[in-house]
């Protein structure tokens, strides 16, 4: 697979920079096409799930296939493409706009999963098309935004594709390939726990065509883009940010059978009904753009009952509005950040700004559903635990003290006194560390709600590439080791396990209020 990139979270940082994404080892725990008309061709699926059962437990043990890694990607405009929304229903058809400098290419659709360690299972498969280059993308200049808007290759019939996360690998007869992210969502999510995946997260970094929320053509933070579009692939790979910060999770939370939902925060800003009666909702690795919507619906499924696993950090740090885009709604995610007294909406809606949530027109931390604010980058520190005897940790065999080298990074979130935070709150990791020259701590935290829904916040951002530390296989261990992974690993099927049960407070033991203990107020 090719180079992945990690771009950082702050404003104007240069990112870093990925390997290669190895080979999985089996067995480990966890142009366009013809002369595009207005009727693209039209395509169906051809394989129908065992029983024609569509929810993911039906997919746990069904065949896997071992070729679903990526090819070389060769140059940008060798192949790359984008879907027409970033997830369908099943059976929803959806557009593929491709563009490649071969003269045909295929689409492979795979289904991440347990698959008995396979990772993957091929769910459909198109004939040859043939393919064309388009042109060059061009930039709205009120905004800088970057779009394609290339005519459709094909529409794809998702008939038969159950409910998940799914990799489309565009293979040019060239040899060269690269990914587009698709989700299949899911209509209802009573009873069961909720993948919530970032595409807005993934397109605010997104750097296809040059320019992202944080750089410009130039390079620079000051010529970024304040709106960016869906309309067009995602830059490297085609999928970098759901494979470094959300695909070990969801291999993960398969392989344990547990009752899943999957959703995106674009359809929980759209709709919450996937919300309604979840047992549990996972917020992945790198999840930093939310709507004021998906934020309401979210802290409402809290409030209800809900559990809530912030998996990352930085998450929900930025207030961004979804727009529409070259036809459709909802294409657009605008973020104006330093720049918010230019935001059309400044003078008249202060809490639609697009903006850090906590600050003006319109402040409202994070913290208060999250339970932990964001403070900095970048950071490498150890994981320290602090409260051994917590049910997150049983089975782990950690005592308080113990520390897990590197689980700290790249960004960090803490318990801040003085900020907005639901209680009883417990933390149960409190890690030292020093960024930008500054002593301060990253915390994993606890908290309950009178409704019974257990929050829990890892407080740092490596948290799912964790579970996979010391395999190489997103091609950067940043130093973690297979200790690491058996810890990160163990703690998250207990999350994952309880959480699933319902409403945490009611058959796990309760939160032991600690924050004025450890930061004297």
């Amino acid at each position: 697979m090719a180079p992945v990139t990690d771009p950082a979270s702050s404003d104007g940082s240069a990112g870093l920079r990925r390997r290669r994404f190895l080979t999985v080892c089996a067995g480990l725990g966890l142009g366009t096409a013809g002369a595009c008309t207005a009727a693209p061709p039209r395509t169906r699926s051809s394989t129908t799930p065992p029983g024609g059962r569509l929810r993911p437990e039906s997919e746990r043990d069904a065949p896997g296939t071992a070729d679903w890694r990526l090819g070389p990607t060769g140059p940008v405009d060798a192949v790359a493409g984008y879907t027409d929304r970033v997830s369908v229903s099943p059976g929803e058809p959806f557009a593929l706009h491709v563009s490649t400098t071969a003269a045909s290419f295929r689409v492979s659709a795979f289904r991440v999963g347990w698959y008995g360690g396979r990772q993957a299972r091929r769910i459909w498969a198109s004939e040859r098309i043939p393919g064309r280059a388009r042109p060059a993308p061009h930039t709205l200049s009120a905004t800088r935004t970057v779009r394609a808007d290339w005519p459709a290759t094909l529409t794809v019939d998702s008939g038969g594709w159950p409910e998940g996360a799914y990799l489309l690998r565009l293979e040019a007869d060239t040899g060269h390939q690269r990914y587009v992210p698709l989700i299949v969502r899911s209509a209802e999510g009573a009873g069961r726990t909720v993948l919530l995946h970032a595409p807005a997260t993934w397109q605010a970094y997104n750097r296809w065509g040059g320019s992202s929320l944080y750089n410009g053509a130039s390079g620079a933070y000051a010529t970024r883009s304040l709106a960016v579009s869906f309309d067009r692939p995602y830059d490297g790979v085609g999928a970098e940010k759901f494979l470094v910060y959300e695909w070990a999770l969801v291999v993960l939370a398969e392989r344990l059978g547990i009752p899943l939902a999957y959703s995106t925060g674009v359809d929980v800003h759209r709709d919450p009904g996937v919300l309604r009666g979840a047992h549990a909702v996972v917020c992945l690795g790198h999840d930093e753009y939310w709507t004021p919507q998906q934020r309401a619906h979210v802290t409402a499924a809290r409030d209800a009952g809900t559990n809530i696993a912030f998996l990352g950090a930085n998450t929900c740090f930025r207030r961004v509005r979804l727009e529409a885009g070259e036809g459709a709604d909802d294409r657009t995610v605008v973020c104006y950040k330093s720049d918010v007294r230019a935001d059309p909406l400044y003078g008249s809606h202060p809490a639609l700004v697009t903006t850090d949530y906590r600050l003006p027109p319109a402040p409202d931390p994070e913290s208060s559903l999250t339970g932990v604010l964001y403070e900095g980058y970048p950071v490498d520190a150890p994981y320290v635990v602090r409260a051994a005897d917590h049910w997150l940790y049983d089975g782990t065999g950690v005592r308080s003290g113990d520390a897990f080298a590197h689980l700290v990074g790249v960004e960090y979130d803490r318990v801040t006194p003085g900020s907005p935070t639901p209680g009883p709150l417990e933390i149960i990791a409190h890690s030292p560390l020093v960024c930008d020259g500054r002593s301060s701590h990253s915390d994993s935290a606890y908290y309950t709600t009178p409704a019974g829904a257990g929050v829990f916040a890892t407080g740092t951002m490596r948290w799912v590439e964790g579970l996979v530390a010391g395999t190489g296989l997103l091609g950067r261990d940043h130093g973690m080791d297979a200790r690491t992974r058996a810890f990160v690993t163990r703690t998250t099927e207990n999350l994952l396990r309880t959480f699933a049960q319902g409403p945490a407070a009611r058959h796990a033991p309760a939160p032991r209020a600690n924050v004025r203990t450890m930061y004297g107020s």
